[in-house]
């Protein structure tokens, strides 16, 4: 039963997000937003809501850390994954030969701020947790980190050309009221999806052993990244190719940004002192590949069979991670003196 369980949940977060996309889209036009802009934050913001409700319920209700940081880390990978993924789908030519420069400063903004997370995990599981009471040193750290680099990318952003992705109005007739209450529908059933996500990886953990990490840095991030999986394809094949990009960009933005409130709600300890070191796997794997798509990027790859030298190697980096994320009781030496 737990399967079927996890099945419904999944489909629950699959076809939530696909309204709240929609709805999102919608309220970003009527708000006057900027093409990358919506992706970077309203879409990340909306589509990172099981992510941010699966860590509340982690800490609060299941009582396991180590979910939350697995899931949001597992979520960046994956994230950067289906970036390979919109790259072979894309048609004509590499969707990094035609992506906006903002990407690339969103991009190594991402990485500084997994960094940091990943610093911070090193040193409170290897020195004291240097917790201002029960709150991680790094909590206000990474706020303003976050805070910061938004304002970066938006003066950068109003710098760009203006993009032609979101120049036709196609949602004036929908009535803004109704846009609003359906919005808010849909995203309440989302947050409900995402709690109930947090109780079933518990319970699959407790049934089979595999541990909270690889639960929450596989199973958890992938259900959790539907959502960002089904905005971008359904944006790239509308043409908005950009927002596509920024939409899992912006996303792995906000999930370092996560762990601040989720350091917040764990009341027995800084919650990087609280987890496993394996972490430290996942959190190296996301960075060398936003390296790997900066690297893209800057270089803007060709492709053979629709395949770049970038995906492929995306692709090859997750696969090695998700390994040693399963067998990484076996490398427990890495975490220990």
């Amino acid at each position: 039963m737990v399967w079927v369980k996890f099945i419904f949940c999944i489909l629950i977060i699959f076809f939530s997000g696909r309204k709240i996309a929609r709805y999102g889209d919608i309220v970003a036009e009527k708000t006057g937003l900027g093409g990358v802009w919506i992706g970077l934050i309203l879409l990340a913001l909306i589509t990172s809501l099981p992510e941010l409700f699966n860590g509340v319920s982690a800490v609060i209700i299941v009582d396991a850390p180590d979910l939350t940081v697995g899931n949001l880390l597992g979520a960046n990978a994956f994230n950067l994954l289906n970036l390979a993924l919109l790259d072979i789908a894309c048609q004509n030519s590499s969707l990094l030969a035609v992506a906006s420069r903002t990407h690339r400063l969103t991009a190594w903004l991402s990485l500084l701020m997994v960094l940091l997370v990943a610093v911070s995990l090193f040193i409170s599981s290897r020195f004291h947790a240097l917790g201002i009471g029960w709150v991680g040193w790094y909590t206000p750290a990474i706020i303003i980190f976050y805070l910061v680099f938004l304002r970066v990318i938006y003066f950068f952003e109003q710098r760009q050309p203006f993009s032609q992705e979101t120049g036709l109005k196609k949602y004036e007739a929908k009535s803004t009221g109704r846009v609003y209450l359906h919005f808010a529908m849909w995203g309440a059933i989302i947050i409900g999806a995402g709690i109930w996500l947090a109780i079933i990886g518990d319970e699959i953990d407790f049934i089979y052993g595999w541990g909270e990490s690889f639960v929450g840095s596989l199973l958890l991030a992938f259900t959790t990244t539907l959502p960002e999986m089904t905005v971008s394809f359904t944006a790239m094949r509308m043409g908005a190719k950009d927002m596509a990009i920024a939409n899992m960009l912006g996303s792995n933005l906000f999930n370092m940004a996560i762990i601040p409130v989720d350091d917040l709600l764990y009341l027995k300890s800084p919650i990087l002192a609280a987890v496993s070191g394996s972490h430290l796997i996942t959190a190296l794997a996301v960075m060398v590949m936003t390296l790997l798509f900066i690297a893209g990027l800057r270089f803007k790859p060709g492709r053979l069979l629709r395949l770049s030298w970038c995906s492929s190697a995306l692709i090859g980096l997750f696969l090695i991670s998700a390994y040693f994320s399963f067998t990484q009781p076996s490398l427990g030496f890495l975490f220990q003196w």
